[in-house]
């Protein structure tokens, strides 16, 4: 549903807006949360159960799909030209911070709860927080304000294209649009192995307990949510493509050695240190990644050209990963999975090498900020 997602809701941010788009995709989500959390079990209501169940996950991966491109555009096109890097960082700063959360909900569960109380009903309390934020995030975007680069458009003579599909413009740009899968394909594996599967990883492969698991994750995420902003203004000083640079070299380099001792290490502070010095290299992606793909494309098509490529990469490569991990281990081949994530972080290397630094050549530029 993410690359659907993406599609109808950058179609819909580009057409009606960027405060429209993310007004809704933020209540798809808490719809979907609070689906999940008020649905009665199978032994209740029957095949209606796990039918709520699936359309409640249909709908968070519609809101997810196009929740990236629209507020990744809006961050960028919000910005002033001299900080849009550490701005637009800041997208992944509360990306990162609802890991956080999620994981801090988990380890309050865990403490005030028994195993069979967790599966009873305990696993619903995370969607509950969900939900709740879902709904806080809602009464802030009420009072945002629509950005100028879209607001002139709209009052702008209507152009002859404005009357097309937005997909058929966006086909028009085909080498952005490579430039967004080919960047995007190294930096989702990369964030995915080293976030959301690490936790396993600690525990499956490096023997870690899960509470041991949770709070080394917990700790190295904490410490990576304020990287993003000091890589995003490190950016706005020496370019993106420096920055890009740095992620794809100690990607390619790095994946294979790091994960390579993580499975070996028993002790907690070494594996947080391993995970850490991942998350940093991976922050050279996080942190800019936003605002280079809203570089890439102009103002009409930016909320599409942005989600729909970047979801296409997402769903296929970093929604994969965890499937490829597990399967590999399941093969004892762990160590494939390694070079997969170096493989992939190779192939992206070779497209910031061959872009152009879109600092210089940004088409956020001709248009008011």
């Amino acid at each position: 549903m993410r690359p659907l997602g993406g599609w109808l809701m950058g179609e819909y941010a580009d057409r009606r807006g960027r405060k429209a788009a993310l007004l809704l995709s933020v209540l798809l989500m808490c719809a979907g949360s609070l689906l999940i959390a008020l649905t009665p079990g199978y032994a209740t209501i029957g095949v209606a159960a796990p039918v709520l169940l699936v359309v409640a996950r249909l709908a968070q991966g519609l809101s997810v799909g196009g929740e990236y491109g629209t507020s990744a555009t809006y961050l960028s096109e919000m910005a002033d030209r001299r900080h849009r890097g550490f701005y637009s960082s800041f997208q992944y700063v509360t990306l990162i911070a609802g890991q956080l959360l999620a994981l801090l909900v988990q380890l309050g569960l865990r403490q005030v709860l028994t195993e069979p109380q967790m599966y009873a009903w305990g696993w619903r309390v995370p969607f509950v927080v969900g939900a709740a934020a879902a709904v806080t995030a809602l009464y802030l975007r009420r009072s945002m304000a629509e950005t100028e680069a879209f607001a002139q458009q709209e009052t702008a003579p209507a152009p002859a294209v404005k009357r097309e599909s937005k997909l058929a413009v966006l086909l028009r740009y085909p080498g952005p649009v490579l430039t967004v899968v080919g960047m995007t394909l190294g930096g989702t594996i990369a964030f995915y192995t080293f976030t959301n599967y690490a936790q396993k990883f600690l525990v499956n492969t490096s023997g870690f307990s899960k509470d041991e698991a949770t709070l080394i994750s917990f700790g190295a995420l904490a410490v990576t949510i304020g990287l993003q902003p000091l890589m995003g203004a490190l950016s706005d000083r020496v370019g993106r493509r420096p920055v890009l640079l740095f992620f794809g070299v100690g990607a390619t380099l790095f994946t294979v050695p790091l994960l390579t001792l993580l499975s070996r290490t028993h002790d907690a502070w070494t594996a947080f240190g391993l995970l850490l010095i991942g998350l940093v290299i991976v922050s050279g992606y996080t942190a800019i990644n936003a605002i280079v793909k809203a570089e890439l494309f102009p103002t009409e098509i930016r909320a599409l050209g942005v989600g729909l490529p970047y979801a296409l990469t997402v769903a296929i490569f970093g929604g994969s990963a965890e499937y490829v991990a597990l399967q590999a281990k399941d093969m004892g081949v762990e160590s494939w999975y390694y070079w997969y994530v170096t493989g992939c972080a190779a192939l992206s290397l070779l497209v910031y090498l061959r872009m152009s630094d879109t600092k210089q050549t940004s088409r956020l530029d001709d248009e008011p900020s």
